[in-house]
């Protein structure tokens, strides 16, 4: 890895005079890992944060804002790649690529990894505040039938797609539903549950640690770091299913920093490195090598490791343009 920053800063004198402009989710960024891509390469690491992939890629169409490392989902990366929107690294030639464990190298979003590498892996489901929250809570009726000490206090990620899938799930209606009728059902169930939501919030930790929402969507990684700080918050695996996600390092097209843009990605897939992204953000990595440097506690923890009785997470290929549209219609009108 040394002699890695060594050729890079040689190679491209101005790489360590140039500052990296990051662009990514919310507390998902190791300040140690930071300080030591700094420390290593010269440089100076900038993070903004945004609260949903449709904040993300509505900043990427209205010109990048001058950033140089970005961190889609899958399904998001499919149309960041299809849009032209990433640039072509080729990723799979990076040295450090070597690590990356090989259920995550093709990929339905990058099958031949050319524009990203794995950054954190996990899943989508809720957590629950077991010191209010009493009864049954294997099913997704906490959030869509709930109980009265849960009205007015449930969080709902603030992420379209995900908050979709979850009423698809729960209805029986198949995922990018083409289907009119389907997807009225959808909206009328989550216009229902409205009234029963306190936020639209993709900051769950938060809400849940200071007892605002005791019922919230949440990724498995967040409700383990609630958990944390409040040990009676569970994270449930809803017999009705779950979405399963990987999320990817990837380069804006266009970025200003481009080859420090590339050293970052190769950065991250040294397992020493991704160990840290887990230790911190309470995911898993997809990095061969990396549970030598993980928390020995992590190893077990329910959030990481699901029962045996818990459904297979379901990853989700980006939609039709025809079930896309619908999608964006049943958002748009639940917002206003």
């Amino acid at each position: 890895m040394r002699a890695l920053a060594v050729l890079l800063m040689t190679a491209a004198p101005a790489l360590a005079q140039g500052d990296l402009f990051i662009y990514t989710w919310g507390e998902y960024t190791p300040p140690d890992l930071v300080a030591k891509f700094e420390a290593e390469f010269g440089v100076k690491v900038h993070i903004d944060s945004y609260d949903s992939m449709e904040t993300m890629i509505a900043k990427l169409r209205a010109g990048g804002a001058g950033y140089d490392v970005i961190v889609p989902g899958d399904a998001t990366m499919q149309v960041l790649i299809a849009e032209g929107m990433v640039e072509k690294i080729n990723v799979f030639a990076m040295p450090n690529f070597t690590h990356v464990d090989d259920r995550w190298r093709e990929v339905y979003w990058d099958p031949k990894r050319e524009y990203s590498a794995p950054w954190a892996w996990g899943s989508t489901a809720f957590a629950v505040d077991t010191a209010v929250v009493t009864g049954d809570t294997s099913s997704l009726a906490v959030l869509f039938d709930p109980a009265e000490e849960v009205k007015g206090r449930i969080n709902m990620l603030r992420d379209m797609n995900d908050v979709i899938n979850m009423a698809e799930r729960y209805l029986g209606v198949p995922r990018c539903s083409e289907n009119p009728d389907e997807m009225k059902r959808v909206l009328e169930l989550l216009e229902t549950q409205k009234e029963w939501v306190k936020s639209y919030d993709s900051e769950t930790k938060e809400l849940l640690v200071s007892g605002e929402a005791v019922v919230s969507m949440s990724w498995n990684g967040y409700a383990m770091r609630a958990r944390d700080e409040k040990p009676s918050i569970t994270y449930v695996y809803p017999k009705e299913g779950y979405t399963g996600w990987m999320d990817n390092v990837a380069v804006a097209k266009g970025a200003p920093n481009l080859e420090t843009a590339k050293a970052w990605v190769n950065f991250v897939m040294a397992p020493e490195n991704a160990a840290m992204i887990t230790n911190y953000a309470r995911y898993s990595n997809g990095i061969k090598g990396a549970e030598a440097f993980i928390e020995p506690t992590l190893a077990s923890a329910p959030e990481i490791s699901p029962p045996a009785d818990a459904p297979a997470p379901e990853f989700i290929p980006t939609c039709s343009p025809e079930a896309t549209a619908l999608i964006d219609k049943v958002w748009t009108k639940l917002m206003n």
